[in-house]
């Protein structure tokens, strides 16, 4: 497992409650004394954040959670500010009963929440019901206050209620929230499906925690590393096109052609020294016209691309193969040739129907859908935890799995995963798949591992997206990602 950095460092719920026994047991920090420490970063952040907010409300639940939302209000109420504080219970659990007393004892009043109960009128409002212990969907009063939850900023404490701290999913009624403080460590939901939606800003704070308090809880997952690049060296003068291997795109059924030119010219932006594109020869002619660097050559059968695969390093296969005799044959030319390649699009539905091992150093990038014909499950069920799925895939196929989406995941046999922290909505448009099968395919060319050409080649996909994307996400397409591609590529080797 991965080594332990607070800022890229996931944990799952029971790890991080876990880490909270260990501190109060073995470190000397009492519980109470967390609790303060969260409510001290939290309002430290709706300071920052909400500098000339005058009017707080506080939504609290029964227990640590709606501890931390009590002691937030009584800093909040002797600072000045106005606090409405909506509870949803008459008496809280633990330490948050005597975090409700100090904010009464301040002088603090608070209201007890009913269906229908007025929301606090506030500058900002936050978010205390649940936090990270909550295992079900929200029903009753905290379901109808988070349902009428609107037009007012919402800082969540820890996870925004409704949110799956250990999956990112949603199941109901989920808070909004415009930013979410995550207490003691990063749990790896907040990264993921509908998280990007949930949380808003992320921040951590680690509560000053002793690093005993962490000791024997290995990470579950991290956040892919901005510095990632470096494992993709600077380029030496004295080289030639050979030296940076030769990538076959597979692909380009009839009607399909510019899937794969996609996979093609995303291979070069990437540094690839050579490319060719084995597709049908209806198809060549565009190709030579549109990018004549790619060397295309029109196959009729698997049986025609003998000569191709011979020169070839790395395979990118499936971008428009479709499903039928013909993208069939290749499927099964290129799977038997046993070099390493990037499985995607068709390719994939392919592997899912006639069950087969990919080569060593293979790479599946499936979205959901194709992650589920894979799984024998439904789309759903990848989604409602999509670490599972990606591990799952990952240890049955023996292969470096991309589990494609918001928070897309990289999973490795031996139970690794990381996550990327980038992308946007934008990229959910025709395309966006065979660029990444081409990025990635590129990186393996010039020498690096599955496991690396995956994690840096998802991070500059994600990241060519949002430097496309910039803030007008909506009409970006795949070839816009080319020119932030190339410039990303070269800054990652800097």
């Amino acid at each position: 497992m991965p080594t332990r950095d607070p800022s890229l460092s996931l944990y799952t719920t029971e790890q991080v409650r876990a880490i909270d026994r260990t501190a109060i047991d073995r470190c000397g920090v009492a519980g109470f004394e967390l609790m303060q420490r969260a409510a001290d970063a939290a309002f430290a952040s709706l300071r920052r954040r909400w500098p000339d907010a005058r009017r707080i409300g506080v939504l609290a639940g029964a227990g640590n959670n709606g501890g931390d939302a009590f002691l937030l209000a009584r800093l909040a109420w002797q600072a000045g500010l106005d606090v409405d504080l909506l509870a949803l219970t008459a008496a809280s659990r633990g330490d948050a009963e005597r975090a409700r007393a100090t904010f009464i004892e301040a002088g603090g009043r608070i209201r007890r929440a009913e269906a229908g109960a007025a929301l606090p009128a506030s500058d900002v409002l936050v978010d205390g019901l649940f936090g990270t212990g909550l295992g079900r969907p929200l029903d009753g009063v905290a379901a109808d206050l988070v349902e009428r939850i609107a037009g007012v900023p919402v800082l969540a404490l820890d996870v925004p209620s409704g949110l799956d701290a250990d999956t990112g999913a949603r199941d109901g009624a989920c808070v909004r929230a415009d930013a979410t403080v995550s207490f003691v460590a990063w749990k790896r939901g907040l990264f993921t499906a509908d998280a990007l939606d949930q949380c808003g800003a992320r921040e951590l704070a680690t509560l000053d925690l002793p690093a005993a308090a962490y000791d024997g809880i290995a990470v579950d997952a991290e956040l892919v590393d901005a510095q990632i690049g470096r494992v993709l060296p600077p380029r030496r003068a004295n080289v030639n096109k050979s030296r940076f291997g030769h990538v076959l795109a597979l692909g380009g059924d009839d009607g399909y052609g510019g899937a794969i030119r996609l996979t093609g010219e995303a291979a070069l932006r990437c540094g690839a020294g050579l490319v060719s594109v084995a597709t049908r020869a209806a198809h060549v002619g565009a190709l030579n016209a549109a990018r004549p660097e790619l060397m295309a050559r029109g196959v009729d059968d698997g049986a025609a691309l003998a000569p191709l695969l011979q020169r070839a390093t790395v395979l990118a296969l499936g971008p428009g193969l479709g499903l039928r005799d013909w993208g069939r044959s290749l499927f099964e030319a290129a799977l038997t040739s046993g070099k390493p390649l990037v499985v995607d699009a068709d390719a994939l539905n392919l592997l899912a129907d006639v069950p087969r091992r990919v080569p060593p150093g293979a790479v599946l990038t499936p979205h959901p859908g194709e992650a589920a014909r894979l799984l024998g499950c439904d789309v759903a069920s990848v989604q409602r935890d999509r670490f599972a799925a990606a591990r799952e895939l990952a240890r049955t196929r023996s292969a470096i799995v991309v589990l494609k989406g918001a928070g897309s995941l990289v999973a490795a046999p031996d139970g690794r995963v990381v996550v990327c922290p980038w992308g946007n909505p934008g990229m959910a448009s025709a395309g966006m798949g065979d660029v990444l099968t081409g990025v990635i395919a590129a990186l393996l060319a010039q020498g690096c591992d599955a496991w690396d050409a995956a994690r840096l080649g998802v991070a500059l996909h994600a990241r060519a997206g949002d430097a496309a994307a910039g803030d007008a996400p909506r009409g970006l397409v795949a070839g816009d990602l080319f020119g932030p591609l190339r410039r990303l590529v070269n800054g990652a080797c800097a």
